[in-house]
């Protein structure tokens, strides 16, 4: 939505010749009125000029859009021929004339110098938490036929800090703030506290008593993840409890543990089962009386082999 911004000086010129000045914050659309436009716009030409040296651009011509500019999509002209610039940015700021003919040798000028505001934090921020240092840059982009010491000596205009309850930061003894008037540039530094996170400083732009706009900066605090190095050393030491464990409950296992006797399948007698050969094992204890010298926890292990013999009788040894 666009919205027709607070006109901060009009200065009446010669063959009704106007200026005004503009003052917009960073992202913001705006309306800039050409007072001497006609009924039709057919006579219309709105003219921008950044800087001296570089020469003025036509924007529209005959009430027609030049294509030929890199931002002619976020330009257009309005029914009473003001330019609606949408989205301003800081490489939108500038000199704006609008020319209306009254015939092919005679025009009116308007003029309109756009000035944007800008906050940034600086460059060498690299991680924002509690415990550093933190600095944030109010910088005004103005046409630089106009100086800033004009502009803010002639005009009144002013670069405040404010904190979320509308409080002048100026006055708080923890926020240093310096200000240069021939850059157009205000800074503030502090130190962050904790509580600091998520919270809110503003940038404004001031006539008197009344703003004429801001822009709002909000503090996030860096993500910062801890991650606890361990070398192998210690990584084995500390593993060393849950082997040793692991180990006991696996031997306990095995101690209580019985191989089942294997069960043959059974056969046909008439089957001849000489080519098949079993094995049982039993584990017990105390089962070997004949062995001498044998404690009353030894293990004593049998094993039984079977097969037929030549009577067809299935024949078991058991060895001790």
């Amino acid at each position: 939505m666009l919205g027709l911004m607070i006109l901060c000086s009009l200065l009446t010129g010669t063959s009704g010749h106007t200026f005004l000045n503009v003052f917009i914050s960073d992202g913001e659309s705006v309306r800039l009125s050409c007072v001497s436009a006609s009924t039709d716009c057919t006579s219309t030409r709105w003219i921008y000029d950044r800087e001296r040296s570089s020469g003025a651009v036509e924007l529209f011509i005959e009430g027609m859009k030049n294509n030929d500019i890199e931002r002619h999509e976020r330009l257009s002209l309005g029914s009473d021929c003001s330019l609606n610039i949408y989205k301003a940015t800081t490489e939108d700021h500038g000199h704006y004339t609008c020319r209306q003919y009254v015939n092919t040798q005679e025009y009116t000028d308007d003029v309109v110098n756009l000035n944007v505001l800008h906050v940034s934090p600086s460059s060498s921020q690299t991680e924002i938490r509690p415990g550093r240092s933190f600095s944030l840059s109010c910088q005004l982009y103005v046409y630089d036929g106009y100086s800033c010491v004009n502009l803010f000596h002639n005009e009144g205009i002013n670069l405040v800090w404010k904190n979320k309850s509308d409080v002048d930061l100026q006055s708080d003894s923890r926020y240093q703030i310096s200000f240069s008037r021939e850059h157009c540039n205000s800074s503030l530094t502090t130190t962050l506290l904790d509580e600091d996170d998520n919270t809110q400083w503003r940038c404004e732009i001031t006539k008197g008593d009344k703003v004429q706009t801001s822009v709002r900066y909000t503090v996030t605090y860096s993500a910062t993840q801890t991650t606890t190095q361990v070398s192998p050393a210690v990584a084995a030491l500390l593993g060393l409890p849950a082997l040793i464990a692991l180990w006991f409950i696996c031997k306990k296992r095995a101690d209580k543990a019985d191989l089942t006797p294997v069960t043959p399948p059974a056969a046909d007698v008439h089957e001849n089962t000489d080519d098949v050969a079993y094995a049982e094992v039993i584990i017990s204890r105390n089962k070997c009386p004949e062995r001498p010298n044998v404690q009353s926890d030894d293990h004593v292990t049998y094993a039984a082999i079977g097969g037929a013999n030549a009577g067809g009788q299935e024949e078991v040894r058991r060895f001790c």
